[in-house]
């Protein structure tokens, strides 16, 4: 019922934890830019080789454990304080807090092991400092997955955006003092990832005082717990929390297989470390570059999907076919024209946010990771959405491995761009395995051929418009204009004006029909630009 207030209180939660995952992940990606303008490539890189640690933190204490503790809570109907809530979440806090402890130990104590893994000894006090933030994990989990039960999401968004703000914040000073204080890039570093504790104490510290404020009883009460119960419980935790995680995971697996393994085969074909470095360096510019073209995608494509899990759920196939390739249609044409468009303006963009245009091939390249992980996020979220959240983990896991394997082989042959191309070739796979499934699935074609046609029309025409542009830029260096003041105008107008070629392009060839747009954001915009185009 469209006047449903549970359903209202629903869409209104999804729409405040989609704006703070939306800022969350756009501070993770800007504050890396004047990162590295302050620690240089060598100090990226470092940094970097320890990052996705704590990604994978950030995921189970985001994405992977509150949404299977909420769960289980919503799923207990009336009293929110009943002996079953009260279990669950006496259970699942004492669940995490062991898992929790262990991957603390493995990671401090194993850190000079991991570190000599990754080929760089110097790495270990780095990765024993960032091993502290898993102590922090079953305290954000456990209250942000309380709330979320109770279709509370304000003390999960306010927690998740205060957690990076001043973790950012503590990134941006302590690494700007200890530079201009002269101490190593290994200790600007350790000072850095300092950041991840200071963060994740202010998200607990906004969540408690949720609590405080509101005087809210979480189930803390003295409960006798069944065994079998518990026992239960742990194991919903362990298979649907973890298969959760990996799903949200996917970028930050892949950089956690180029920490381990890049700079280690760059040294063992001969390579001077310190060449070795700055080159792993260099890559990793392209993080940013692919978490922010990604954000732009999915934040369209995955409005949709609790539209698909209400049609799915209500047996209306027609609805669930219609949305379904709609989302698919919208990330992957958005993805396509995020990658065509960086690739095509790499140039003065890299050389805008990093101070030089060094790697934008092998950034190029990599870029082609926005359109692939667009359509995997989008996919994986419509499975998880009819209930189907193991087939996206597995094929994700299996992605991830052959991503490493793939780095053995390519590595030691073309350096950094067999990085990039590793990652491309493991994220194809991904795709196509999880199109194939959720067409078996569904029974219809995901994608009309025409929309490729369609595509491949825009893109040709943003890329010669861009790389005009690009012609420009260089002729406007060759004059001996300030190089980087020239890279931000021409990337900046660029970026705009490139879009809006694609947009004219998609608008006049109907690529969306006038339905379609008016579910889209800015939709009525886009209606009203399309209309006076006939």
């Amino acid at each position: 019922m469209p006047n449903d207030p549970s359903s209202k209180n629903f869409m209104k939660g999804a729409m405040i934890l989609t704006i703070s995952a939306l800022l969350t992940k756009i501070l993770s990606a800007l504050y890396r830019v004047p990162f590295q303008n302050i620690v240089g490539d060598v100090g990226f890189y470092i940094y970097q080789q320890i990052y996705p640690i704590y990604g994978i933190v950030l995921a189970l204490s985001t994405y992977g454990f509150p949404v299977i503790v909420s769960r289980m809570i919503a799923e207990k109907e009336g009293d929110h304080e009943s002996v079953e809530v009260t279990t669950i979440i006496r259970s699942s806090f004492s669940f995490l807090l062991i898992i929790s402890f262990i991957w603390f130990l493995l990671l401090f104590f194993g850190a000079p092991y991991l570190a000599s893994m990754m080929g760089d000894e110097q790495l270990a006090p780095l990765i024993k400092v960032i091993s502290v933030s898993f102590l922090i994990l079953p305290f954000t989990s456990i209250l942000r997955g309380i709330y979320q039960g109770k279709e509370d999401m304000l003390p999960t968004a306010v927690s998740q955006v205060t957690e990076q703000f001043i973790r950012v914040a503590t990134i941006l000073v302590f690494s700007t003092w200890l530079v201009y204080g002269g101490y190593s890039l290994y200790t600007v570093s350790l000072g850095a990832l300092f950041g991840s504790l200071t963060g994740g104490m202010a998200g607990i510290f906004v969540l408690i005082s949720f609590v405080w404020v509101r005087k809210d009883q979480l189930g803390t009460s003295f409960q006798s717990q069944k065994y079998s119960q518990m026992i239960k419980i742990w194991k919903t935790l362990f298979f649907q929390g973890t298969a959760i995680c990996i799903s949200g995971m996917l970028l930050v697996l892949l950089q956690f297989i180029d920490s381990l393994n890049v700079y280690m085969l760059l040294t063992q074909q001969g390579m001077e470390e310190e060449l070795a470095k700055k080159l792993k360096g260099v890559y990793d510019r392209g993080q940013p570059f692919v978490q922010l073209g990604t954000v732009v995608a999915t934040s369209l494509s995955l409005t949709l999907v609790p539209m698909i899990t209400s049609a799915y759920k209500k047996k209306k196939l027609d609805l669930v076919k219609e949305k379904t390739q709609l989302a698919l249609k919208v990330s992957l044409f958005v993805g396509f024209a995020a990658s065509i468009g960086i690739m095509n303006i790499i140039v003065p963009m890299n050389t805008m946010l990093f101070k030089n245009a060094e790697g934008s091939g092998v950034i190029a390249v990599f870029c082609l990771a926005i359109m692939f992980s667009s359509m995997i996020i989008t996919i994986s979220g419509i499975f998880h959405g009819i209930g189907d959240i193991y087939y996206p983990a597995i094929v994700i896991l299996s992605g991830v491995i052959l991503k490493f394997i793939l780095n053995l082989l390519l590595v030691p042959l073309l350096t950094t761009m067999g990085a990039s191309v590793a990652t491309i070739l493991a994220l194809t796979v991904i795709t196509i395995l999880l199109i194939k499934k959720l067409r078996h699935h569904f029974g219809f074609r995901l994608v009309d051929w025409d929309l490729y046609r369609k595509m491949v029309i825009a893109g040709a025409a943003m890329t010669i418009f861009l790389q005009l542009w690009c012609s420009l830029y260089f002729v406007t260096i060759e004059q001996g204009f300030h190089e980087r003041t020239m890279a931000a105008i021409f990337s900046l107008t660029g970026v705009s004006a490139g879009a809006m070629v694609y947009i004219y392009i998609t608008l006049k060839r109907n690529v969306f029909t006038y339905k379609e747009l008016s579910i889209l954001p800015f939709g009525e915009k886009l209606m009203s630009i399309s209309k006076r185009m006939k």
